[in-house]
């Protein structure tokens, strides 16, 4: 073997030692990196009664809200999903508005197991409750993510109805 083909080995032997100290060293930084676990969210909804004006909140991360007014008639599901880094997160909001009446049911089920379920029956009022917020609201599973900026948002969910006119 001539000098120049000992050379030519030597320099690609030695590339090839190089790449493959940066190749494991690039594949030990990776592993020094922990893999966040993700959890898929089905979030599942029904309004038995007859009733308008429905309203869905949930949270689609750990940080953010989702709303949804779907079109509910006895009987039918809403469902929606997510993925969520906390299982803990998954939480949710089911409304109707005044004077409707039903039975509210959800479930949260994390990874398809169920985690979370909750049964409510929103009794008919006369009138609109104003002190009363929460009337005609089941929450379901744990807290909205940003649930102070929801209720900024949106207002009362049950507004009181104009004051008459003075009689003249």
């Amino acid at each position: 073997m001539s000098a120049t083909t000992r050379v030519g080995i030597t320099v690609v032997c030695l590339a090839a030692v190089i790449a493959a100290g940066q190749l494991s060293a690039a594949t030990a930084l990776a592993d020094d990196q922990p893999q966040q676990v993700l959890h898929n969210v089905t979030y599942r909804a029904r309004i038995d009664g007859v009733s308008r004006g429905a309203t869905v909140t949930y949270n689609i991360s750990d940080t953010d809200v989702e709303t949804a007014n779907p079109t509910m008639v006895p009987g039918q599901t809403f469902e929606a999903n997510a993925v969520l880094a906390n299982p803990q997160h998954a939480g949710m909001e089911i409304s109707i508005r005044w004077p409707y009446t039903a039975n509210l049911h959800c479930e949260i089920l994390v990874d398809d197991a169920l985690t979370a379920q909750a049964d409510d029956y929103i009794a008919p009022r006369l009138l609109p409750q104003s002190n009363d917020p929460g009337y005609g609201v089941m929450p379901c599973g744990g807290s909205l993510a940003n649930a102070a900026a929801i209720s900024a948002a949106s207002g009362p969910p049950n507004p009181a109805p104009p004051n008459p006119a003075p009689p003249n």
